[in-house]
């Protein structure tokens, strides 16, 4: 099995061996990256996750409102209803 604690060692040595110049380009690029990924995500249609749960309430509500309607729909057509002979 191979030391948990060798490869940590590799892997500082490797990072500390890339030069001071490739850290700063890579820092830079992900910089870039970021900010190019935020004014596209920024750009599309998208709701908060606070704004979809509000909505979600919203239409329970909703339906609920139209269920009991409904029921008093019903009930009323079956009042007015005259029976048949």
């Amino acid at each position: 099995m191979i030391n948990p604690k060798k490869i940590e060692e590799l892997a500082k040595q490797i990072a500390d061996a890339v030069p001071p110049s490739v850290k700063n380009m890579a820092e830079g690029a992900e910089e870039k990256v970021k900010q190019v990924l935020q004014h596209q995500l920024s750009r599309l249609d998208f709701v908060s996750r606070e704004e979809f749960d509000v909505q979600t309430q919203v239409l329970l509500r909703t339906r609920e409102k139209l269920a009991e309607l409904e029921a008093r729909l019903t009930a009323y057509e079956q009042q007015t209803t005259l029976p048949s002979e």
